[in-house]
């Protein structure tokens, strides 16, 4: 194949999709990946409708998409462990793997990462891509390509709530419950969290939260809300907060509604900057905490998967073909009520 079609952005609200160069054979250390499924998340719109995320601009066509399962269809000549026709996910981030924060496993935060669609770097929104072996994950047989797309996000709740310390006895409440924010859910319930709260200015996604097993659901814009958390957290408010919307009210509301001593991990991207109430951050001794991406958590979220300890089926409500990208774009940017998660199927 020497061209293949791809979602490719142009500038902002300018997304087609159009014939690309394929990728050459894979290097010695790379497979060749058909891709099969891809799910779209908050940053793929976020470079559609604005162009750019903090200090990453869309300057050039770029190929959206990072969420991502496919089929081998070639592997390069020192690839041992996966052969043509396997079934795989992909860990979309490729470090430089020498420098010290991959050296000493946090490589999410190296400065050469290659992430994909994070300009420059071209993603998974075409019909092949060339990636290294060693991040091209093996999926069960029980396990679909959708789910191997979620691998990701859910990578992103899984690092969330180890970053956090959830484990059995902890309380743990979620500020934005998007995709993400579910998915967190998900992994907190998988890490033994005890109990966890939602707490969202969607009515529906309030709902959703409750039936996957939030233990109980609160409206953002509700006055109570903080005196409701403490009444069933024996009157001290929650170990921990995962904030997962990057709104400043959330932000600012993830330190107030924290009890003393508590944990805060800032999960959700939002603006640069905005006032803040630091004061309250050392009058309670709290520990507040950045998340990038995540690191090493592709195993677990397939373990977590494969063995039915979590289920992202019911996350996924609408499936596009890649002639319909926009109409998927447009429908993951206004969230119409039920929807949850998005993903563009390419045919095999």
């Amino acid at each position: 194949m020497t061209s293949m079609d791809a979602a490719v952005l142009h500038g902002v609200n300018d997304l087609r999709v159009e014939s690309v160069p394929a990728p050459d054979r894979p290097g010695p250390d790379d497979v060749l990946i058909a891709i099969r499924t891809v799910g779209l998340c908050g940053s793929d719109v976020h470079y559609w409708h604005e162009g750019r995320i903090g200090p990453y601009v869309v300057t050039n066509p770029i190929i959206l998409g990072h969420e991502c399962a496919g089929e081998v269809v070639e592997v390069g000549e020192q690839v041992r462990h996966l052969r043509a026709g396997d079934r795989v996910a992909i860990e979309p981030g490729v470090p430089c793997r020498h420098c010290r924060y991959c050296v000493t496993g946090r490589y999410n935060l190296c400065r050469e990462m290659r992430f994909f669609a994070t300009p420059p770097i071209d993603g998974a929104l075409a019909q092949l891509v060339a990636h290294p072996a060693d991040l091209s994950f093996k999926l069960p047989d029980s396990m679909t390509y959708e789910e191997g797309a979620m691998l990701e996000p859910l990578s992103v709740g899984i690092y969330a709530c180890r970053r956090a310390g959830v484990q059995p006895g902890k309380s743990v409440l979620i500020l934005g419950v998007g995709p993400v924010g579910l998915l967190c859910l998900l992994a907190a319930q998988a890490a033994g969290a005890t109990q966890i709260f939602a707490i969202d200015v969607k009515d529906d996604r309030l709902t959703t939260a409750v039936e996957l097993g939030a233990t109980g659901a609160f409206r953002a814009d509700d006055s109570g809300v903080h005196d409701a958390l403490r009444a069933v957290t024996n009157g001290e408010g929650p170990d921990i907060v995962l904030e997962c919307s990057g709104a400043p009210p959330a932000v600012r509301q993830s330190v107030d509604l924290v009890r003393p001593g508590g944990t805060v991990v800032w999960v959700g991207m939002g603006p640069e900057s905005f006032e803040f109430p630091t004061l309250t951050i050392g009058i309670k001794e709290l520990e507040v905490k950045g998340l990038f991406r995540y690191a090493h958590t592709w195993p677990t979220a397939i373990d977590l998967i494969a063995s039915g300890r979590i289920d992202v089926k019911p996350l996924v409500t609408h499936r596009f073909p890649l002639i319909e990208v926009v109409q998927a774009f447009e429908l993951t940017r206004t969230g119409a009520e039920g929807t949850i998660k998005a993903v563009v199927t390419l045919p095999a």
